[in-house]
């Protein structure tokens, strides 16, 4: 089982969310956004999970998400686990507080890192605008939110958004094709970290956590997905083998 794991504060990324409902173009409060950002996260962990063998797939049963699917761990320690971090994680999303949710892959016994899923958050457009007047009015600093810029954005229906999130997860399923082979007797172990801003409350059980990367990795970006609020784009990084 993985250890508590670390957060690593930083400055704010602006980053984009937002949902549709049906064919209608339906603009997703930032509450709403941010709440399918969190739920996008959880599930990208069961299934890089359970692609990269990181337990064993008895350990995993399929539910429907996102108009495939989708499988998640069910092992209970596992499980409570993920939902620890997406209770904070989601709190954190709320406020605007997330520019960075990685995923890290390391070996046990050495502990050498061998895959970093990286998911890059941007809010944009109103949603910008309104998390950083949040954010201003908690300091007492009212003139300067009013004046947070917002960037254009692009209007999607539910049906437009799915099929992004669809491919990534495609994307994810298929990774299996180019990363190499980890441990086969489950001798991998996972860490989350979280960039969050420096003004974030972060619990106890979370501390500061250093993101070293892979040295000399080879790095692969995947397809991203937005809506009127939020955009998260994806990248893997990966130990070359010899």
């Amino acid at each position: 089982m993985p250890t508590e794991k670390p957060v690593k504060k930083t400055k704010k990324v602006a980053a984009k969310a937002g949902d549709e409902k049906g064919d209608k173009v339906h603009k997703l409060t930032l509450k709403g956004s941010a709440k399918m950002v969190s739920e996008f996260f959880e599930y990208s962990i069961h299934s890089i999970l359970f692609q990269r063998g990181v337990y064993p797939a008895d350990d995993f049963s399929p539910v429907k998400k996102y108009g495939l699917n989708m499988l998640m761990n069910t092992d209970d320690q596992v499980q409570a686990y993920i939902k620890k971090i997406m209770s904070q994680l989601s709190k954190w999303m709320l406020h605007g507080k997330i520019s960075k949710f990685i995923l890290v892959i390391s070996d046990k016994d050495t502990g050498n890192k061998l895959e970093r899923w990286q998911f890059d958050v941007h809010i944009l457009g109103k949603g910008k605008k309104k998390a950083a007047k949040d954010a201003e009015v908690e300091m007492g600093d009212k003139e300067n939110a009013a004046g947070a810029s917002s960037d254009a954005t692009v209007d999607k229906t539910d049906k437009e958004i799915q099929e992004e999130i669809q491919s990534i997860f495609r994307q994810i399923t298929a990774s299996v094709t180019f990363l190499p082979m980890l441990d086969g007797n489950f001798n991998c172990t996972f860490n989350v970290l979280v960039y969050a801003d420096g003004d974030a409350e972060v619990p106890m059980e979370w501390g500061d956590g250093e993101d070293e990367g892979i040295q000399d990795a080879e790095q692969v970006q995947l397809r991203s997905w937005s809506s009127s609020s939020h955009r998260v784009e994806t990248m893997v990084s990966y130990r070359i083998t010899d």
